[in-house]
């Protein structure tokens, strides 16, 4: 997905404050929530996010939704990652 294309659809689904997020390479973040739903579109990169027993894998060109409240784990590539998020 293109990532004008993206925000269009972010705007249209009433997700607001839009941000770009970078992250470490080789990072990763223990189990955490967040208290807002989020929509995301990886720029460039790679990202495991975790949910109870299942790890997703998301690269460049993917999109990643999470409901809020959620408890996930995630885990960085060896380039980092970078993604435009939109929350709600």
């Amino acid at each position: 997905m293109q990532q004008a294309d993206f925000i269009t659809m972010l705007t249209a689904e009433a997700y607001q404050n839009i941000v770009t997020v970078e992250r470490e390479p080789n990072g990763a973040m223990d189990l955490h929530t967040h208290p807002f739903e989020a929509k995301a579109l990886i720029l460039e990169g790679d990202l495991h996010i975790q949910v109870d027993d299942i790890e997703q894998f998301y690269q460049a060109g993917d999109v990643f939704h999470l409901n809020a409240e959620v408890p996930h784990a995630e885990r960085y590539g060896p380039a980092g990652v970078k993604y435009l998020v939109g929350r709600k």
